[in-house]
């Protein structure tokens, strides 16, 4: 059975990308909803509380958060007749990134899904300061879904590349487990003046034809220029559903996130955007 991680910060956003991900995965899977509330109970006004004060804030809380937290799952089971999902709410007095990173190696998470910005839905940037730090921190797959953005079937995957990076197979794996369900297509895409000439590019490009759907991978090749752009017009010309990118050590994205360049650069997806982290797990 499938596990996945839905970080929640109680928004509409987050309730729709919880929406997305019980839809996408439609066959029996365990959902933890997490909210890590430790910013909600550490603030200057606490700084002259004592312990049992302290204490006291930290109860009523996880209280408070219950109290919202399960009828967000039955909200969902409604939406959701018959599904054989099962649900687990998870109030923890903790921050976000140490609360998900305990979770996914406690639980072995297969992938993380949260929208693309939280409560307060700053639509001048693309992606929230809890969703960059996500995205740059956890150890696993993470899937960002746009404000309001409905659940559609999967038939178009972009995967951008230059073929450097040595992908997990686990993480391969999930990507052609979405292919295979929903009969995707993944057009992988190289930005590159030359062939692909290298041992690793070789090696790496053949793991992807190994475990991905052979009949439904296309490979193409795009002369160098903006890779944003590029990116962007390939999901707008080519009707793309979900952007598929690796976040390692010297790759494109990387770059986007450490120099928080990424709404400077452009790289707006309005799609669903898996990231890969290219971290090793049993």
């Amino acid at each position: 059975m499938r596990k996945i991680a839905l970080p929640t910060d109680l928004s509409e956003n987050a309730f729709n990308a919880m929406e997305y991900a019980v839809a996408l995965f439609n066959e029996p899977a365990k959902f933890y909803l997490l909210h890590a509330y430790a910013d909600q109970i550490y603030g200057p006004e606490t700084l002259d509380f004592s312990d049992e004060e302290l204490e006291n804030k930290k109860q009523l809380t996880a209280q408070n958060c219950n109290l919202i937290l399960q009828p967000l799952v039955k909200k969902i089971q409604e939406k959701f007749p018959g599904s054989k999902h099962e649900f687990v709410v998870l109030p923890h007095c903790g921050y976000l990134i140490d609360e998900i990173n305990y979770l996914i190696e406690k639980e072995n998470i297969d992938i993380v899904v949260m929208g693309t910005r939280g409560k307060t839905n700053d639509r001048t940037i693309t992606f929230g300061s809890n969703t960059l730090q996500v995205i740059k921190l956890v150890k696993c797959p993470v899937l960002c879904i746009p404000e309001s953005y409905p659940f559609k079937k999967p038939k178009k995957l972009l995967f951008p590349t230059n073929y450097m990076i040595p992908y997990q197979k686990r993480e391969l794996q999930l990507v052609n487990d979405i292919c295979s369900y929903y009969k995707a297509e993944t057009h992988v895409v190289y930005i590159s003046d030359f062939g692909v000439v290298s041992k690793r590019q070789k090696s790496n490009q053949t793991l992807l034809k190994t475990l991905l759907d052979v009949e439904r991978i296309h490979f193409h090749q795009v002369a160098v220029s903006s890779k944003t752009n590029i990116i962007n017009d390939t999901i707008e010309k080519m009707d793309i559903d979900l952007l598929v990118m690796v976040n390692s050590r010297y790759s494109f994205l990387e770059s986007l996130l450490v120099d928080s360049t990424i709404d400077k650069i452009g790289l707006h997806p309005k799609i669903p955007f898996l990231i890969l982290q290219n971290y090793i797990r049993n």
